[in-house]
């Protein structure tokens, strides 16, 4: 059956009303749409909120702080870190509330250790990406931490079939070569694909024995990720599939033939004041090249339709309605699976 989730960012700052409103919301859904609820990150409470924040709250045995360029590694635990770590417990404990009862499929998107690595930075010196020991710690880290998370929240929602979903924006770049060291100068060496394979391994199989039912990788909106995270034991992979072009939806059509799970990130509903949202149009992001590339239409059934990152500025009514709008999109990808 068709699935709705989200990557995790909600507006607002009351975790309570965030977890209870995306519960509520993907819990009612039509009978052939399958309602994932997502835990919720909220970015506006600070960095400490964020999806920087909430990784960092979650790493075993490495401390962080922010510094003047954000989240840096630090020699000891301090006020920073105790902060966002609060934020993980009020999360949690809202997760519970709102879930109370619940059986069925529930995402938790964390960040990755590549795009971590890509953005955080050592205790005395550049990011942690350009320390291929530090980049192990990482994995290793992340590791650890998202599958305590995971026992967590399958002791809160005990009827909850937990699937991770590691968000990996800047994947892509790390493969390549192409993100900018701290002088701007000169790029950070490439990781290659059999390393980035690797960690994910390892990941896979910790948050697995913790418990989860499923991991899976976003690359953001970059095609040329797909194939590290097809190389790797992860059950599936996620990408936000508009104007990717023939070469992108290639890969892709990769991906669900080597028996990996696609989850889409769709782009948020068009609208106008004549016809209203495009709930057709949205749809069609995803079947149009489906069709094109003579997917079996059966095989829709199996995709995870994603709600993306609301805007800057948006308001929780706003999320909502895009939410809701992707619920009936999805209604329209699970009838065409039947046709």
């Amino acid at each position: 059956m068709t699935a709705v989730s989200g990557v995790g960012p909600w507006p607002g700052t009351d975790a309570l009303e965030a977890a209870t409103t995306v519960v509520g919301d993907l819990v009612d859904t039509p009978d052939e749409v399958d309602g994932w609820p997502f835990a919720v990150q909220l970015p506006a409470r600070g960095p400490w909120g964020d999806a920087r924040g909430t990784a960092v709250a979650l790493l075993t045995d490495l401390p962080a702080e922010l510094g003047p360029h954000g989240w840096k590694l630090a020699d000891r635990p301090g006020r920073d870190l105790e902060r966002a770590r609060a934020f993980a417990r009020e999360d949690l404990d809202a997760l519970a509330v709102a879930a109370h009862g619940y059986a069925g499929g529930l995402v938790l998107p964390v960040l990755g250790p590549f795009t971590f690595a890509a953005e955080v930075y050592l205790a005395r010196g550049d990011k942690v990406l350009s320390d291929p020991g530090a980049l192990r710690d990482a994995v290793a880290s992340s590791a650890d931490g998202i599958a305590a998370r995971v026992a967590d929240v399958r002791r809160v929602v005990p009827g909850a079939e937990v699937r991770v979903l590691l968000r990996e924006p800047l994947l892509a770049p790390v493969l390549a070569g192409a993100v900018p060291g701290f002088s701007g100068r000169a790029p950070l060496r490439r990781v290659p694909g059999p390393v980035v394979a690797e960690g994910f391994d390892t990941l896979a199989d910790a948050v697995r024995a913790a418990g989860a039912s499923a991991v899976v990788v976003h690359g953001g909106s970059a095609w040329s990720a797909l194939a590290a995270v097809r190389a790797s034991s992860v059950d599936g992979a996620a990408l936000a599939v508009a104007g990717i072009g023939e070469r992108g939806w290639e890969e892709v059509a990769g991906v669900v033939e080597s028996g990996k799970a696609l989850w889409a990130e769709l782009p948020p509903q068009a609208s106008s004041q004549c016809s209203g949202p495009d709930v057709v149009g949205q749809a069609d992001v995803l079947l149009r090249p489906w069709r094109g590339l003579g997917l079996d239409a059966a095989g829709l059934r199996d995709v995870v339709l994603l709600a993306g990152a609301p805007p800057q500025g948006a308001t929780p009514d706003l999320a909502r309605g895009a939410l809701a709008g992707l619920v009936r999109a999805a209604g329209l990808v699970a009838e065409r699976a039947e046709g």
